[in-house]
């Protein structure tokens, strides 16, 4: 990865420019790479950083990617993107995929262009029910065999798992780390190892399908004007078991990401039953539950263990992209209390009820 230290959407802003005026990317709808426009930041992730472009009423975002999740390089990531936006082209659930360049002629980095989605970050407490039913529209897309280029999950809780633990020795070894909380990831790594074996369920009982795998609520937008709701970031979807996503969206880790909210038993019954009844599969009605209630906490975990990598990595200035709020939440995720309430149920039956 070619980074540079003090990287950000705002200081790469005129390379983002440079790259629109010589690079002149065609198949935009509408769009003139000859006349003048506008760009502007619009958002930045820990791996992206997205602008939005516009020319009169044209408007469209560029997403420039700086790493990749799924270990691959910035030229298969942004193709791996843009193949997954071209398959969910047709529910009208994700942004339009324009182009990508992948060829690094003009940025040190691959970038994608999409369409514009104007609105709002989700609200949980009105927007359940409709997030559960654009789950399941995507969840029962049919995908030729010859136009599958998703990386298959496999065995899902050894992946997370086989995923964590290098995350959470990162921590463990840097001699940084709260000793109290050395002990107890100790534990819960112990713990996750033994539990993974739950996994033959899925092995068992296979149910695959395109997840998107990251679900928090900066990842949508609601247009209360057209009332659409889309779900724009597909930065690592995978071809797994729905339970994936549903767990993803209503464990802790994931609605406090970004809100103050963690849903009630009330809440997740009410998404869950939106999403059965959107179903057209009676035997996945029958296990969603079960299989999305095997996968909380290893969801738990994985963002858990993430956070203690990228706790380390902010320590020592090590993460290309850097967010003031990001290492905020991190820092209260890896809170001692935060995580038995998060863990300890599991860990120690007896000890109480988790907080998923």
């Amino acid at each position: 990865m070619n980074t540079s230290p003090g990287l950000s959407m705002h200081t790469f802003l005129p390379r983002a420019q440079g790259y629109l005026l010589q690079a002149r990317p065609a198949g935009i709808p509408g769009w003139s790479p000859g006349e003048d426009f506008s760009i502007t930041p619009l958002a930045q992730g820990e791996y992206s950083m997205n602008y939005l472009v516009q020319q009169g009423k044209v408007a469209w975002v560029l997403r420039v990617k700086v790493g990749s999740q799924l270990g691959l390089s910035a030229q298969e990531q942004i193709a791996y993107e843009y193949k997954t936006l071209a398959l969910l082209e047709p529910l009208s659930v994700s942004p339009t995929p324009y182009f990508f360049d992948d060829s690094l002629d003009h940025l040190p980095f691959a970038v994608l262009g999409m369409s514009y989605l104007p609105g709002e970050p989700l609200d949980y407490r009105r927007d359940l029910a409709d997030a559960a039913r654009l789950f399941a529209r995507y969840h029962q897309l049919r995908v030729p065999p010859e136009q599958n280029h998703l990386i298959r999950e496999g065995k899902p809780l050894s992946r997370v798992y086989e995923r964590c633990f290098p995350k959470l020795e990162i921590y463990l070894n840097s001699g940084l780390g709260d000793p109290n909380l050395c002990v107890y990831f100790n534990e819960l790594l112990a713990w996750a190892d033994g539990a993974r074996g739950q996994e033959k369920f899925f092995l068992q009982d296979p149910w695959q399908c395109l997840i998107n795998t990251e679900v928090n609520s900066k990842n949508w937008i609601c247009n209360l004007k057209t009332g659409t709701l889309h779900l724009v970031d597909w930065e690592r979807p995978l071809w797994g078991d729905p339970s994936q996503d549903l767990s993803h969206f209503r464990v802790p880790t994931t609605t406090l990401w970004k809100t103050e909210y963690c849903m009630t038993g009330e809440d997740k019954a009410t998404m869950m039953a939106a999403y059965k009844a959107a179903l057209s599969d009676p035997h996945l009605q029958d296990t969603i539950e079960e299989r999305t209630a095997l996968r909380d906490p290893f969801n738990c975990l994985r963002a858990v263990a993430w956070c203690a990598m990228a706790w380390v990595q902010y320590q020592r200035d090590e993460r290309p992209l850097k967010n003031k709020d990001t290492y905020r939440k991190i820092s209260s995720y890896l809170d001692l209390n935060f995580l038995r309430g998060l863990f300890d149920a599991y860990l120690d039956p007896g000890r109480g009820k988790a907080a998923m």
